[in-house]
């Protein structure tokens, strides 16, 4: 049983003795022996559109607050063309407008990243930094197709006790070989094909079903919120239904241009640079850590070379474990905690701890990190959706072999897309987005995934767009500083044009951790 199991068994138990005893302390001719159960009243429905609601709790992963909400579902056909075959339960999560007494009629719906993230796991701990978006507008959440609750595409290993099966994108131990890769995909591809067919999991699957979900929920419009790949899934959306489109924001985007995969390692290396160079510019961290990226070009050196044996605590169980320290395991911690800078700003004190022969702390976080990943991002439907529009653009970069990723990644999704069913897109998926419809574009400075070009490169065919790049942040910005309400004014204008944006101008920098203790003052 885990700990939060028992946890909440404990909660129920006091609650129940202490009802118990305030009922037995009520009266003093209160009957002998427990109260007749009072049969449960069923959740009261509610009705948005065509979709009935019952109230739920999405409690997200991560230990983040949960969040009361409405859950209805929509099911819709897995193959298009057989309306009569397999069919989806989309998962829905509804938060109702605010009581500011003004129902706007056109609803946000917010589009989770990965590919493969649940957009009811994901959003839900960042509902508070919504609070004015949400006080006109009702807030929609569709777990993607394969994703969430609408029919995950999760492949588990039945080799290690049902531990999830990683995949390439985000895996932090990423020693694995071409031909291991193909051979997990393989099995994971035989797993699913019993649930599943996967060739309809992909963009313009989910596409369709949102526009499916903004039908049974009367809407005439929508305003689309994505993060990372979720940018793509709104770029495709705005394209293929224009009229239905009021607003966009894409934060961190993924312009429909590119191949996910072939910028990964350039885009990491840019990023590292950056925020490794704050540690010249913060006092004493130079003296007392030397220099970062020489401390980490180093390390993959000597690890390439020889993997030491070490002694660590798993952060899960506290049991002391040993294993030995591969290049995977750093270029993995050092690729995923690049996303936030304020996780990066250890980094330079983990590498000179390295630097000393200490590989404990290294060794621990990432095994953390790898644990606490591997059951939030179904894996299945990444394949589905990689397979289908990125494999065959996919290239190895000769500048990028020496580099923290080298282009193992791109090895290892091309072994992996070789052996997995590919699905349909329409011929014009790469092309730019270029529309009229208000759009809002967001980039972090030191984003190691989806850097401020890609915002650039976006906004070139969107006349009625507007880009912000964040000081100092990385990636998924939409919660940080004021950017909340600029949001919230953005949906009331549809002008993105003209926002003041000055209150952007107070985001500062993570300075580096140069002891454990935490910042210097």
């Amino acid at each position: 049983m885990s700990r939060k199991t028992r946890t909440v068994l404990v909660v129920a138990v006091v609650a129940a003795l202490f009802g118990w005893r305030a009922l037995q302390q009520r009266k003093p001719d209160a009957p002998k022996g427990p109260p007749k159960p009072i049969a449960a009243q069923p959740a009261p429905e509610r009705k948005l559109g065509s979709i009935a609601f019952k109230p739920c709790t999405l409690s997200p992963p991560m230990g983040a607050q949960s969040l009361e909400a409405q859950c209805g579902t929509l099911s819709v056909a897995e193959n298009p063309a057989l309306p009569n075959g397999r069919r989806i339960a989309l998962n829905i999560a509804w938060i109702p407008a605010g009581e500011s007494g003004n129902h706007d009629p056109d609803p946000v719906f917010l589009i989770a990243g990965g590919p493969g993230q649940s957009a009811t796991e994901s959003f839900p701990a960042m509902i508070p930094a919504f609070r004015d978006v949400s006080k006109n507008r009702d807030i929609v959440m569709v777990d993607q197709r394969g994703t969430g609750k609408s029919n995950p595409l999760q492949c588990k290993d039945d080799d290690a006790d049902g531990k999830t099966t990683a995949a390439v994108e985000t895996d932090v131990d990423a020693d694995e070989s071409p031909e291991a890769a193909r051979a997990m995909a393989v099995k994971c591809r035989d797993q699913l094909a019993r649930t599943a067919d996967l060739r309809f999991y992909t963009t313009t699957d989910a596409v369709r079903d949102l526009d499916a979900v903004r039908a049974a929920i009367g809407a005439r419009q929508v305003n689309l919120m994505g993060v990372s790949y979720g940018t793509r899934v709104a770029q495709q959306y705005a394209m293929r239904y224009p009229q239905h489109t009021r607003t966009i924001v894409l934060d961190s985007v993924a312009p429909n241009a590119i191949h996910l995969g072939n910028d990964f390692a350039r885009n990491l290396e840019s990023a590292l640079d950056l925020q490794f160079g704050q540690c010249a510019k913060t006092p004493g961290c130079t003296q007392a850590l030397g220099d970062p990226r020489a401390r980490l070009n180093a390390l993959m050196v000597k690890l390439r070379a020889e993997s030491p044996l070490v002694k660590y605590r798993d952060a899960a169980t506290g049991e002391m474990k040993e294993e030995r320290l591969r290049p995977g395991h750093v270029a993995g911690l050092a690729r995923m905690y690049a996303y936030a800078p304020l996780a990066a700003s250890i980094l330079p004190l983990l590498l000179n701890e390295a630097d000393q022969g200490r590989y404990e702390n290294l060794m621990s976080l990432s095994k953390m990190l790898g644990g606490s990943m591997s059951d939030m991002m179904a894996y299945g439907m990444q394949l589905s959706v990689v397979c289908t529009e990125d494999a065959a653009g996919l290239k190895a970069d000769a500048s990028m072999a020496s580099s923290l990723l080298g282009n193992s990644l791109v090895d290892l999704m091309q072994a992996q897309c070789a052996v997995w069913p590919h699905g349909d897109m329409p011929k014009d998926f790469h092309a730019p987005l270029a529309t009229k419809v208000p759009a809002l574009l967001l980039s972090g400075e030191l984003d190691p995934v989806t850097p401020p070009s890609y915002a650039a490169q976006v906004a070139k065919t969107l006349p009625n767009g507007r880009e912000f790049v964040l000081r100092g942040q990385g990636h998924n910005v939409i919660a940080v500083g004021c950017m909340p309400k600029l949001w919230a004014q953005f949906l009331e204008t549809a002008d993105a044009k003209a926002l003041d944006a000055k209150c952007l101008d107070s985001l500062a920098y993570t300075p580096p951790f140069t002891t454990f203790n935490g910042w210097e003052p």
